[in-house]
């Protein structure tokens, strides 16, 4: 493997792991974070490459904020690239939940002053997002509408499929606002992938998600019923780690897998942190397993969103280029600003902001964010001592 190369692979997995201790606040949150590493710090993608790859990772099962890191790594460093940036935003919460449930299953750790200093700081880095890609995705009265009315409809009408529905209506909002679009340049998203490899990875996702019940039915396999318990979890979820939890802990709970009390205990270790939160996976797997099933439980519940991007994004790439598909675009890029704002509301300012403090302390970590322009990892540990000693 070339010199140039291998230092590469090096800086994805380095600057991914950093985002994997410090993103805390969920996954909107974790899209602030990544565009201020990788589109504003780093340069590795721009603007409108950011935006395309979160529209097409909102649209898709699964984790959003994990699939647009991996997306990054595939068009960084290919294949290994994609992998590298996975592990490394996905490892430090999936070993520290490992850990805690095998060492401080029962430890109440929820109303922390450090965590809720944490949720502050998502306060800060969202607004700082949102800010940057409204001025970019909204820059006329049809996307500040289209984002309004996603935004209004997010919050009135909460199910699993809210989002993919303002997605959809959106895209077809912008297809008919902006068929006359006239052309610019569109953001650049190289891949080393084939499309005989993504369609590979898509029949991979459709075969497991039909026939791992089946074998399970077939066998007396335990660990292949956890395999399909996580990667069923992973395949049906749209909305984000939220979602995922209930899905879990009907899986697990009324079976006698794991009792409520132990399940909270993961909820609350869950929001304390970093990276996403499908990896409480790894914690009801170290429960039932030990480190063993913690593991596998992770590569379980991940495994659908690494083969639906991989799937998807060499024929995104091609698809993106089409006029119609870019006028589509405008649109869910303006819905995704609004589906933004709606969850900036709830449920990070609503379980955040709880007194004049919490506001006071937020607007100061905003204001070292966006205009001390401070590192992110500054303002977590800003935010964590500050909870300490003042919250």
């Amino acid at each position: 493997m070339p010199q140039n190369n291998q230092n590469k692979l090096l800086e994805i997995l380095l600057v991914s792991t950093r985002l994997g201790l410090t993103s805390f606040g969920g996954p909107v949150a974790h899209l602030g974070y990544f565009h201020e590493e990788y589109v504003r710090r780093k340069k590795w993608l721009d603007e409108k490459s950011y935006a395309d790859l979160v529209a097409l990772c909102q649209f898709l099962p699964g984790p959003a904020s994990s699939q647009v890191g991996i997306g990054i790594g595939v068009q960084r460093g290919g294949l290994l690239g994609g992998i590298l940036a996975f592990i490394g935003f996905t490892a430090p919460s999936a070993i520290a939940l490992i850990l805690f449930a095998l060492l401080l299953k029962g430890l109440n750790i929820h109303d922390a002053g450090w965590i809720h200093g944490l949720k502050i700081v998502a306060v800060a880095v969202v607004a700082h997002a949102i800010a940057g890609m409204a001025q970019k995705l909204t820059p006329d009265k049809p996307t500040k509408a289209i984002a309004l009315f996603s935004l209004t409809l997010t919050l009135l009408w909460q199910t699993a499929f809210t989002q993919v529905g303002i997605i959809v209506l959106a895209a077809v909002a912008g297809l008919i606002l902006f068929k006359q679009t006239k052309k610019e340049p569109s953001g650049n998203i190289s891949l080393a992938i084939s499309h005989r490899f993504a369609a590979i990875c898509l029949v991979l996702f459709f075969s497991l998600l039909i026939f791992l019940p089946i074998l399970k039915e077939f066998t007396s396999s335990y660990w292949l019923a956890l395999f399909d318990s996580f990667y069923r979890s992973g395949s049906l979820v749209f909305g984000g780690g939220h979602v995922v939890l209930p899905l879990l802990e009907r899986e697990f709970v009324p079976t006698g897998l794991l009792t409520k009390e132990e399940f909270l205990a993961g909820y609350g270790a869950a929001q304390a942190v970093p990276g996403p939160l499908f990896t409480f996976a790894a914690y009801i797997g170290a429960v039932t397993n030990g480190w063993v099933g913690g593991l596998v439980a992770t590569i379980a519940v991940f495994l659908p969103a690494f083969l639906l991007i991989l799937g998807t994004l060499p024929f995104w790439n091609t698809m993106r280029q089409n006029p119609k598909i870019k006028g589509a675009l405008i649109g869910v890029n303006a819905a995704v600003v609004g589906i933004l704002i709606a969850a900036f509301y709830n449920p990070i300012w609503t379980s955040s902001i709880l007194a004049p403090i919490d506001f006071a302390f937020a607007a100061i970590l905003f204001s070292m964010l966006a205009y001390w322009k401070l590192p992110p990892w500054v303002i977590v540990v800003t935010g964590a001592v500050g909870g300490i000693l003042f919250l």
